[in-house]
């Protein structure tokens, strides 16, 4: 078992403050560290009371969108006259992506005391964790939390049970996973119908990323003063962030830092900066499924949600991609378009067909097969593939493509006019 890096002073430790403690994995462990008290003090609140401390704080969804949670809480029915559920997606598949399988690992307790907050506040009688099929470690340490706490009756009436995904992308989409739970194929559902009027068995329900829900408790423990003191430029992005850094520096892996974070820190101080004699050429700062950065842009974005918009990007789920002077950009956005077009649920005629041509293209290009307009005909058929479908698998796909070719023309160029040799066979 992989254990996390040495803190670097400059982090911000919140929700990695028990990473590498193999005792606070168990019940008693947690509860040692004061683990689930929090939950005691909520269980004796009105749902409506910790709504508004989470609203006071600004935690946003930490699964990509970035939407307020308490917010989110607040849209579920007050009077309940259905059955209410909860959904935590833990099937995180970005690529690029892997801080919520850290959470599972290190703190299981952690998230599960911060579902059961949350089940509490929006009156949910059953909450679903829905974790990615591939996480074989993560699930048997949440199965043997949840053992734990059930055996200890921390949740009261509160049911929480662990949903097992089978490893497709788009169950990381909310309705795609409601859908799967439900034991239908999972496809994105059109909204609305948005899921707090009529969600999983048709019933309202709300569904959070493991991140957020990870923030909970320590939310109502510190205050939301405390939380929305996290912020180190635009106040409406607050808290902490986990970012998963992989790609090309000495040292990948998992930082936790304040809102506002400047990414050229992140990239040169915490992570070491890049490999011997090399030096950077693109960041996509949020998963796969944003724009990406060049250098100059990367070097003056700030790590939350307004920053990064700034810069025509956007935080997303926090995986920061990055790529040195060596890499072949051409080839990696062929690879991600590759995914995209592998992982396309097929419901969507400009997902479906947009994403298997976008890869051809690129394939194309890189067999030394391509044309000046193919460029264009990129283009416009990422425009065709924008906000035009039930869920933004399309334009994830798209994102890549159009910032590549705006940003770095003269790769694809080079590859067109025989300047490059073809890297993949015609």
């Amino acid at each position: 078992m992989g254990f996390p890096h040495t803190p670097h002073p400059r982090e911000t430790l919140v929700l990695s403050k028990h990473f590498g403690d193999t005792d606070a994995r168990t019940y008693k462990g947690w509860v040692k560290r004061g683990g689930y008290e929090m939950l005691n003090q909520a269980l004796a609140m009105e749902p409506a009371a910790i709504i508004e401390e989470v609203k006071a704080s600004g935690l946003r969804g930490r699964g990509g969108a970035g939407f307020p949670t308490g917010l989110k809480w607040s849209f579920m029915p007050r009077e309940k006259k259905k059955p209410h559920y909860l959904c935590v997606n833990a099937d995180e598949s970005e690529p690029g992506t892997f801080k919520d399988r850290e959470i599972m690992r290190w703190t299981p307790h952690g998230l599960l005391e911060g579902t059961a907050i949350a089940a509490h506040a929006i009156q949910a009688d059953v909450t679903y964790i829905y974790i990615r099929g591939e996480f074989t470690e993560a699930w048997d340490i949440m199965e043997r939390a949840l053992a734990e706490a059930n055996a200890a009756g921390v949740f009261g009436k509160i049911k929480i049970y662990l949903h097992r995904g089978a490893g497709a992308y788009i169950c990381g989409e909310e309705t795609a996973m409601m859908n799967s739970i439900e034991g239908k194929r999972g496809n994105p559902r059109i909204k609305p119908p948005f899921p707090a009027a009529a969600g999983l068995f048709g019933m309202p329900t709300t569904i959070n990323n493991v991140e957020t829900l990870a923030a909970v408790p320590l939310i109502l423990e510190n205050g939301a003063a405390w939380y929305k003191g996290l912020c180190l430029s635009n106040p409406k992005s607050t808290g902490t962030k986990l970012l998963s850094v992989c790609g090309h520096v000495q040292k990948p892996g998992n930082y936790e830092v304040t809102m506002g974070f400047p990414l050229k820190d992140l990239l040169y101080d915490l992570c070491g900066g890049m490999r011997p004699g090399r030096t950077l050429k693109a960041v996509i700062p949020g998963g796969s499924s944003v724009p990406i950065l060049n250098r100059e842009e990367a070097e003056s974005t700030l790590l939350d949600y307004e920053g990064c918009v700034e810069k025509g990007t956007m935080l997303g789920s926090g995986g920061v991609i990055v790529f040195d002077d060596s890499a072949d950009l051409v080839y990696q956005i062929m690879r991600l378009a590759r995914f995209y077009a592998h992982e396309s649920c097929a419901q969507c005629t400009q997902c479906r067909e947009g994403t298997a041509w976008t890869t051809k293209i690129l394939e194309r290009i890189l067999a030394g097969q391509g044309k000046m307009a193919d460029l264009d005909l990129l283009l416009d058929l990422a425009d065709n593939m924008t906000g035009k479908t039930i869920c933004v698998l399309s334009d994830s796909c798209a994102a890549p493509v159009v910032s590549g070719i705006k940003k770095f023309r003269n790769e694809f160029e080079a590859y067109i006019t025989g300047n490059r040799k073809p890297v993949i066979a015609a």
